[in-house]
C-alpha cells in the first residue's frame, strides 16, 4: 500500500480535493482508501441515543456498526492513534489518502491552499492571507492552488499545482506516494515532470 497526505489550513478544500481525487483514481481501477485525521474533538459513534453509540458510550473498547452493504469499526484508544496503527487496520489497497496530519513529516505531502481563505480579524479589516504551511515545512513537496494565485518569493522547492486540474494532481500523488519504508510511485503509475502549471 503507498500512502500520501493532503494538508492545508482550516476550510482551504483539502476534503473537496480527496473527494476528486478518490473519485477520479478509482475511476482508473485504482482501490483507493481515506484516513481522516482531527484533533478538534472524538469521533461520534452513530447517531446520538443509537443502540451503537450506547454500547461505545457504556464503555465499549470497540464498537462495530455494520449493515448488509458495509461496517464501521469505533475503537478507543487512551493515547492518540498513529497513521502506522490506522494504516495496518486498512484491507489492501493501491493508495491510502490521508487527510490531515499536518505535522507528520514522514508522510509524503501535498498543501491545499487558497489565499483568500483568511478571515477578517475585526470587521472592518481586510482580511490578510496567511503564507502557505509549504513556507515552514520542507516535508511538503506541493502546493495546489488556484492558478492565479501570486507565487513571488514561493521556494523554488515546490511543485505548484493548479487546483482544479484533478488529472495532475492525481498524477503527483501517483509519482510521490511511498510506501512505509519510503519506496516510490505507485505501480501502474508514471513519474510525470512538474506536474501542473508553470510558475
Amino acid at each position: 500500500m503507498k500512502v500520501f497526505g493532503i494538508v492545508g489550513r482550516k476550510d482551504s478544500g483539502k476534503t473537496h480535493l480527496v473527494v476528486r481525487l478518490v473519485r477520479h483514481l478509482g475511476g482508473r481501477g485504482l482501490a483507493v482508501a481515506t484516513v481522516k485525521h482531527t484533533h478538534h474533538h472524538g469521533p461520534q459513534v452513530d447517531r446520538p441515543g443509537s443502540d451503537s453509540a450506547r454500547h461505545f458510550e457504556a464503555g465499549a473498547v470497540e464498537t462495530v456498526l455494520a449493515s448488509d452493504t458495509g461496517w464501521v469499526l469505533f475503537h478507543r484508544s487512551a493515547a492518540p492513534p498513529t497513521l502506522d496503527a490506522i494504516a495496518a487496520r486498512i484491507d489492501p489497497c493501491d493508495l491510502l489518502l490521508v487527510e490531515g496530519y499536518k505535522q507528520l513529516e514522514s508522510l509524503a505531502r501535498l498543501e491545499v491552499y487558497l489565499p483568500a481563505g483568511a478571515a477578517p480579524q475585526a470587521a472592518n479589516e481586510v482580511p490578510r492571507p496567511e503564507p502557505p504551511l509549504a513556507f515552514c515545512d520542507p516535508g511538503i513537496a506541493a502546493i495546489a492552488c488556484p492558478r492565479d494565485t501570486p507565487a513571488a518569493g514561493w521556494p523554488a522547492r515546490l511543485a505548484r499545482l493548479d487546483l482544479d486540474d484533478t488529472e495532475a494532481v492525481a498524477e503527483f500523488v501517483l509519482a510521490n506516494a511511498r510506501d512505509a519504508d519510503g519506496r516510490g510511485a505507485v505501480a501502474g503509475s508514471h513519474r510525470p515532470g512538474p506536474a501542473g502549471f508553470e510558475t
